[in-house]
C-alpha cells in the first residue's frame, strides 16, 4: 500500500502575458506529469496541453495495450513500455498537428512524467524540465536534461561555460519537433518519506536543487509549491513557473525490497 500526499501549482511568472506551461496531478493513477511549450502565438500553450492530454489518456484508457513495433524495449517493465508508448503518441500528435496547421508550424515541448506502480517510481524526461527525487536529506535529478549547454558541458565544460545566454536554453530534444522522441527514462524503489519535486525550467533556473530540498523537504506540497513559485518570482519570474510535488506518506511492502541509490539504479533506457 502506498499514501502519496501531492500538489502542483503554474503560474504566468512576472514577464510573460500567457502561460505555455502545463500540468497534470493524479494520485489515483500515480501519473504526474510537467509540459513547457515552446512556439509563438500560443503554439507552445497548444504543444504543452496537447502533450499532457494525450499521455494522461493514453495512460489511463489504453488499458495496458502492447508497444508498437520500434516503441516497446524487453528491459523496461511493463508500466514504464506503457509510459514510453504514451509519449510516443503525445509526440506525434503534436508532430502532426504543427505540420497540419501553418499557425503551429515550428511548435513543441517539453515533458517530464513520473508514474508511480506498486513498488517503483518511473522517472521520463524530454527536454530541460528536471525531476528531482528527495532521499535521506540528499536531493539527486533523476532526469536528463536535453539542453546544448548540458550536453556541451559532457564533451568541453570549458566551451559551455562560454556559451551565450541565446543558446543556454536551446534544446536538444523536445516533444512534436521531430516524428519520433527518445525520452530518457529509469525506474528505482521509493520509500517512506521521500519526496519528488517535477517542474519547468522558469523553476529551477531561479532555485537551486539545495534550495528545492530545504523547502520540499521541510514542508507539505501544498504549501512548498507555492513557496518555491513565489521564490522564483521574486528572483523575477523571468519565466512561467510550474512546479509538482508529491510525498510518499506510507509505504508498506510484502517481502524485501532493496534500498538502490540513484547513482547505482539500473538505467533502463540509454541515451536516445
Amino acid at each position: 500500500m502506498v499514501v502519496v500526499e501531492s500538489a502542483g501549482i503554474t503560474d504566468v511568472g512576472k514577464r510573460r502575458k500567457g502561460n505555455e506551461d502545463a500540468l497534470y496531478v493524479d494520485d489515483s493513477k500515480g501519473l504526474y506529469l510537467v509540459s513547457d511549450g515552446i512556439g509563438g502565438h500560443r503554439a507552445g500553450e497548444v504543444a504543452s496541453e496537447l502533450v499532457i492530454e494525450t499521455v494522461r489518456d493514453w495512460m489511463c484508457d489504453s488499458g495496458g495495450a502492447a508497444a508498437p513495433a520500434g516503441v516497446g524495449d524487453r528491459s523496461l517493465s511493463p508500466a514504464a513500455n506503457r509510459l514510453l508508448r504514451a509519449i510516443s503518441e503525445a509526440n506525434r500528435s503534436v508532430y502532426r498537428k504543427a505540420r497540419g496547421d501553418e499557425a503551429y508550424r515550428g511548435m513543441g515541448a517539453t515533458l517530464a512524467a513520473a508514474l508511480l506502480t506498486d513498488k517503483t517510481l518511473i522517472a521520463a524526461n524530454v527536454g530541460d524540465s528536471p525531476i528531482y527525487l528527495i532521499h535521506d536529506g540528499a536531493v539527486e535529478l533523476l532526469s536528463v536534461t536535453h539542453n546544448v549547454v548540458t550536453e556541451q558541458s559532457v564533451i568541453d565544460p570549458a566551451a559551455a561555460s562560454r556559451l551565450g545566454e541565446d543558446v543556454k536554453h536551446l534544446l536538444t530534444r523536445a516533444m512534436g519537433i521531430e516524428e519520433t522522441v527518445s525520452p530518457d527514462i529509469c525506474e528505482l524503489p521509493f520509500f517512506e518519506g521521500d519526496v519528488v519535486v517535477i517542474s519547468s525550467d522558469g523553476l529551477s533556473d531561479l532555485v537551486s536543487a539545495d534550495e528545492i530540498l530545504q523547502v520540499a523537504g521541510a514542508m507539505a506540497p501544498d504549501r512548498a509549491c507555492r513557496e518555491l513559485v513565489d521564490m522564483a518570482n521574486q528572483r523575477a519570474g523571468h519565466d512561467n513557473i510550474t512546479v509538482v510535488v508529491l510525498k510518499f506518506k506510507e509505504v508498506r511492502r510484502t517481502g524485501w525490497v532493496g534500498r538502490w541509490r540513484a547513482s547505482i539504479i539500473r538505467t533502463l533506457k540509454r541515451f536516445g
